[in-house]
């Protein structure tokens, strides 16, 4: 596979079905834009197909390709990024279409496993990335050496690309089996301390939300935790647990403490393999008594991503935890239609904050507070 440089000049490619409307349309290829600002691209062109279905072989066609190439020798790209999900096969042929010109293709999955390994600071951060790259990689492995087989391969005869394909195989099986084995370790450890809280008889919370939506400036807002923060899309990968004080409910009532938990955000079209490598992490959002999802309320797409992220909290089995939505950048949205929200999302205790300022966080201390008595 080629290789770009450390800032990878981009095409972008979004290949949608005519029946998708505009505004949507525009918020696809948008966040590929910020997913490739992320990793540390310049993006260039964006592009985006309208086709009922994709290519057989390539996925873009031979005339979108032609243009792409076109583009490419123009404007001095070296990276295509097309924001679907690959087959082996189509990855390879844009592939080796490409190769003359000095370019790589990713695709979706390609460019999100590059930002999680930019990202990944702890062993076990590492060691989820690699068993989500092994699972990508494996499939295609295989479509690549099927074709290199077929290409030079005759009847009666190994082709040159399927022993290889076969060690490979062999290889990527033997490290998904190494990588398992010492996440079951981590994932262990994690759940010896959670046996410790129970013990303790400490409630949990955990936070979740669509990446960057404000997930750390919330905790850091409520524990003074000092978690890092950055405008960027999957800037947190690892969990982290702090403790929140609450007050009684009268003067003089004794105070609480609850575990606060962070962790990886949510995107659409998140593959499987991304959630499933990143289960041990996710157990404390799986395993809490209360979940914050954290909303950015400026954002123009705020119900879509909403939905996203119960969508994947669905697929976790966490249906019947009890949520709080915490509307969070609340600076940035001054004429929000908070009684719309808070009618709309009544089974889910609205709350309304700004992070950066510190409004609204009382109240969503007393809504903690509340949800965790009533549970």
């Amino acid at each position: 596979m080629h290789t770009v440089s450390r800032a990878p000049r981009a095409i972008l490619i979004d290949v949608i079905p005519p029946s998708m409307d505009r505004d949507d349309a525009a918020w696809r290829i948008t966040e590929l834009e910020s997913l490739t600002r992320t990793f540390g691209g310049i993006v260039i062109v964006k592009l985006i197909q309208k086709r009922s279905l994709p290519d057989y072989r390539t996925y873009v066609g031979s005339g979108k390709l032609e243009e792409i190439i076109g583009i490419a020798k123009e404007e001095r790209a070296d990276l295509l990024i097309v924001n679907n999900l690959l087959k082996p096969k189509q990855l390879f042929a844009l592939e080796e279409a490409l190769r003359p010109h000095h370019m790589a293709a990713w695709d979706r999955v390609d460019l999100i496993l590059k930002i999680f390994q930019k990202h990944a600071t702890t062993a076990e951060a590492k060691l989820q990335i690699k068993l989500a790259a092994i699972k990508h990689m494996g499939p295609r492995i295989f479509g690549m050496g099927m074709e290199l087989s077929q290409q030079a391969g005759g009847i009666g005869t190994r082709g040159i690309g399927e022993t290889n394909t076969e060690l490979m195989r062999r290889h990527l099986a033997d490290q998904e089996r190494q990588v398992k084995k010492e996440l079951e370790k981590a994932a262990r450890s994690r759940g010896v301390h959670r046996a410790r809280r129970e013990r303790l008889g400490l409630p949990t919370a955990s936070i979740v939300g669509y990446t960057n939506a404000g997930k750390s400036s919330l905790l850091n807002a409520l524990t003074k935790k000092g978690a890092f923060v950055a405008n960027a899309l999957f800037a947190t990968l690892d969990t982290r647990v702090s403790k929140l004080w609450l007050k009684g409910e009268t003067p003089e009532s004794e105070g609480s403490i609850v575990l606060l938990s962070d962790t990886i955000g949510f995107i659409q079209d998140l593959p499987p393999d991304l959630i499933s490598a990143f289960r041990s992490t996710l157990d404390e959002t799986i395993e809490a008594d209360l979940l914050l999802h954290v909303i950015d309320a400026g954002d123009a797409h705020l119900h879509e991503k909403i939905a996203e992220v119960e969508d994947i909290l669905q697929q976790l089995g966490t249906t019947g935890t009890p949520r709080i939505y915490v509307f969070n950048k609340m600076d940035t949205a001054p004429d929000l239609d908070r009684a719309a929200l808070t009618e709309h999302y009544a089974d889910m205790t609205p709350t309304f904050v700004s992070c950066l300022d510190g409004r609204g966080l009382d109240d969503v201390k007393r809504a903690i507070a509340d949800r965790l008595r009533a549970a």
